[in-house]
């Protein structure tokens, strides 16, 4: 592994744990040349998975793009960062079994909305009216339309 400060390649891992749903391998390494200490993560990926854009362009799957997007939905919100971690190891998961190498976005937009819509209402219209491209108020009244004929126990609702 590279060390982030100084590039060198002799690094040593020092510690290594699995997190609490055991996902994913938390490992403290040390850099030999400049004694810089840094993190890295290790998970299995079952398959590379390349994103079929809507323009038709293609593009290696990216998970840290997925968890930034999450993010930005779940921008102060009263949702723990784990449970968005466990939420992101699970699209990934789905995505994977999913039998294909190639996805659409809009499949993969179809299963994020899937899991915010279980999370969050708030998240679940921030990402809806990004994703399927909000032009005008009614659009959001449809979402919500929707979001109020349901009742979820896990999801945290909108203030009424």
């Amino acid at each position: 592994m590279r060390c982030p400060s100084c590039n060198s390649l002799d690094t040593q891992v020092k510690d290594s744990r699995p997190t609490e749903d055991s996902a994913v391998i938390r490992r403290r390494r040390v850099c030999m040349a400049c004694n810089f200490r840094f993190t890295t993560f290790e998970r299995v990926q079952l398959r590379e998975l390349t994103v079929i854009k809507r323009n038709g362009r293609r593009v290696p799957f990216d998970r840290d793009k997925l968890v930034r997007s999450l993010q930005i939905s779940l921008r102060k919100r009263p949702v723990e960062p784990e449970r968005i971690e466990t939420m992101v190891s699970a699209i990934v998961r789905e995505l994977e079994s999913g039998g294909e190498a190639e996805i659409s976005s809009e499949t993969i937009g179809e299963i994020v909305m899937e899991h915010l819509r279980s999370l969050d209402d708030v998240a679940y219209v921030r990402f809806a009216s990004v994703y399927r491209n909000f032009r005008e108020a009614k659009d959001f009244e449809a979402v919500l339309g929707e979001l109020s004929s349901e009742d979820d126990p896990r999801r945290v609702p909108l203030r009424k």
